[in-house]
């Protein structure tokens, strides 16, 4: 059978069972209508006797299915009645009993009673909503006619979120949840009871609560949230409470996306969720400014960093959105996610290495793009530590590669993603990145304070004044290498988790999040429109945006929290053993140098690094020297210069 055959064959059964169900509505109401008119023929006249002459029967039911037609009467779904339906119904009655009665004064009957119409509406009213408010009735998880166990469960949420929560479970006839009782974040609703569920308190109170549930035998096995506003310190306060009651904490799906006809089925708290991050207002009209109908390049656009910033790039209508990244893959990918998400804009996929010099130079005189974001680097320091020359090449090198090209041709600004291990760093990764910071900061101060020398080495245009950006963050929850895939990936192998010490602490922020203020920060630097002169002047001397990372957290709270989430128990149900310091790894991280006074901006989520800056003649010989070091796999000699270049780096080849 032909797919077009099975998609006409779905159809028709559709319809069908459509039909049946107005047929059944009919015959129902039919018969509703039979007994109501000589019921309220007897009820108006009691001397009269009840069954009157019969074609008082079909009266009713022809008047009524007549008078029903304009409201929709027999469409409507018996178990989802609600009080639209009971309206048309009234309505439906009053028009039957007034066409019933002008239909007996026309064949010559005289009414029973002057009373006759009102009582025949009432009744008519009576059977056919009693009836579909008695359907709904034994539907409902209420009244459920099965006897399977259900999970008992404790809502916790504002109470118009409660409310929209208990109205979509009544709705699921697939429904397993019995709600024992609802904790309010409102103060004194201690007592009331939405939908017969008392109100046990408010968080503050939920120990209490949940000791009073238990005295009564009805301790819920879940905690479930409504809305979103419960995050970050209270969210993990409360997963502690669950953990000692040994309670799963949910929360519920999107409320507003729920039909009728929904299975409502709960979801696991999310990771980002425990952050205690407010959401950072950004400024949508500035990033627009900045990126609508220009020509944007991202390189490394398959990677964590940059396929989010192609995500929100694409959106701010720019005029071509050129995606470089040398994984086919990866390319592949983003570029897929980009049309079943519908984004519209014209988009180039550019396969190319950040290392070939001549590949990018070709790229950036081809396309001449006005904005690059340059996300593409090696990140992993034990990966880089037992492989420095590749490290070198794409950190380094690769980085000085797509900054010359970008201003050979032209670029108004280019953002380097930068990482919060290029501070006093004990890896080759950081001192990679930090050498990329300083080679990105030393050519923006040379852009802007051009002398013929530099001019002539770099092959820069005299007119030429490129905006060169470093952004500097910490860990990105979920990005490839970070440690919470590798956490998910053990879970769900059964454990153990393996955190390197019980000590270890780092800056974490969701990938969303740090694109978000990625391109806030590229505003600032670019689009000047709330004239921060502190903010332009610091750049022009080599100033470095940072992240608001807010409070380091500590990798083993960060494993048993997910061990937690995943409804397990740590050190029970699952294991964490610690493994040690790896090469180039170090307890704490940094966003600021010791010689980096933080400096704020006009912008909660930015901060600035005071520059320490380097000539860019000095930086650039010294980069050469790297690159020879590295195409003769001199090791050593190349980690020498490298540490030349960040004299607080000590390497192990170099301790002596």
């Amino acid at each position: 059978m032909t797919t077009l055959q099975q998609s006409n064959l779905s159809t028709t059964t559709k319809q069908t069972k459509r039909y049946n169900r107005i047929a059944i509505n009919i015959f129902m109401d039919a018969m509703l209508a039979a007994i109501a008119a000589p019921l309220a023929r007897w009820l108006s006249d009691p001397q009269g006797g009840l069954l009157h002459p019969l074609w008082f029967l079909t009266g009713g039911v022809l008047t009524l299915l007549v008078s029903g037609l304009p409201f929709h009467i027999p469409q409507q779904y018996w178990r989802f009645s609600g009080i639209a339906d009971l309206l048309n119904i009234a309505a439906a009655s009053i028009a039957s009993s007034v066409l019933f009665t002008c239909l007996l004064l026309v064949t010559g009957f005289s009414t029973p009673s002057i009373t006759f119409p009102i009582i025949y509406a009432m009744v008519l009213l009576i059977l056919m909503g009693g009836g579909r408010v008695g359907y709904r009735l034994c539907t409902s998880e209420n009244i459920k006619l099965d006897r399977k166990k259900k999970q008992k469960i404790l809502l916790l949420g504002s109470d118009e979120d409660i409310d929209l929560f208990i109205r979509a479970t009544k709705k699921d006839v697939q429904n397993s949840l019995k709600v024992v009782g609802l904790i309010s974040f409102r103060q004194s609703r201690k007592g009331h009871r939405i939908h017969n569920a008392p109100i046990l308190g408010n968080l503050e109170e939920l120990p209490k609560a949940l000791a009073t549930l238990e005295s009564q035998k009805k301790l819920p096995s879940t905690l479930v949230i409504t809305g979103s506003e419960l995050r970050g310190p209270q969210l993990r306060q409360l997963l502690s409470v669950a953990e000692q009651w040994k309670i799963q904490v949910q929360r519920t799906p999107s409320l507003t996306s729920l039909t009728p006809a929904s299975n409502v089925e709960l979801q696991p708290i999310a990771l980002e969720e425990l952050l205690n991050r407010p959401q950072v207002p950004l400024d949508e009209e500035g990033m627009e400014y900045m990126i609508k109908d220009r020509v944007v390049l991202v390189t490394g656009a398959g990677g964590s960093i940059g396929s989010e910033l192609v995500r929100q790039i694409a959106r701010l209508s720019p005029k071509l959105l050129i995606l470089l990244d040398h994984s086919e893959y990866a390319l592949w990918k983003i570029n897929v996610e980009l049309v079943e998400n519908k984004i519209p804009g014209e988009r180039k996929l550019v396969l190319a290495n950040i290392r070939d010099q001549a590949r990018i130079e070709a790229v950036f005189q081809h396309y001449k793009p006005e904005l690059v974001f340059h996300a593409a680097a090696l990140k992993h320091v034990p990966m880089i530590e037992n492989n420095p020359i590749e490290g070198f090449l794409t950190n380094i090198i690769g980085t000085r590669i797509i900054a010359n090209a970008a201003a050979q041709a032209g670029v108004k600004a280019l953002i380097m993603i930068s990482t919060d291990k290029a501070v006093n760093p004990s890896s080759l990764m950081g001192t990679s990145k930090r050498i990329a910071e300083m080679y990105c900061q030393a050519l923006d101060m040379a852009m802007h304070h051009q002398s013929d020398e530099t001019q002539d080495i770099l092959n820069i245009p005299d007119n030429s004044k490129m905006r060169c950006v470093t952004v500097r963050f910490g860990n990105v929850l979920g990005s490839t290498g970070s440690v919470v895939p590798l956490f998910r990936r053990q879970l769900r192998h059964g454990g153990p988790l393996t955190v390197t010490d019980p000590e270890m602490k780092r800056y974490f922020m969701t990938v969303p999040e740090a694109v978000g203020l990625v391109l806030q920060a590229s505003v600032r630097a670019t689009v000047h429109k709330n004239g921060d002169v502190a903010t332009d002047e610091m750049l022009r001397n080599g100033g470095i945006f940072v992240l608001d990372m807010g409070e380091p957290v500590k990798i083993i709270d960060l494993a048993r929290q997910l061990i937690r989430l995943a409804g397990l128990k740590p050190d029970e149900d699952i294991q964490i053993v610690f493994t040690g310091l790896r090469p180039g790894e170090k307890l704490f991280e940094e966003l600021f140098h010791g010689r980096e006074a933080p400096m704020p901006t006009d912008h909660a989520g930015l901060m600035m690094a005071t520059p320490r800056i380097v000539n860019l003649l000095e930086v650039n010989f010294l980069i050469d020297q790297i690159a020879e070091a590295c195409q003769q796999e001199d090791v050593e000699k190349a980690i020498t210069i490298v540490q030349n270049l960040v004299p607080e780096f000590k390497h192990k080849l170099n301790e002596s």
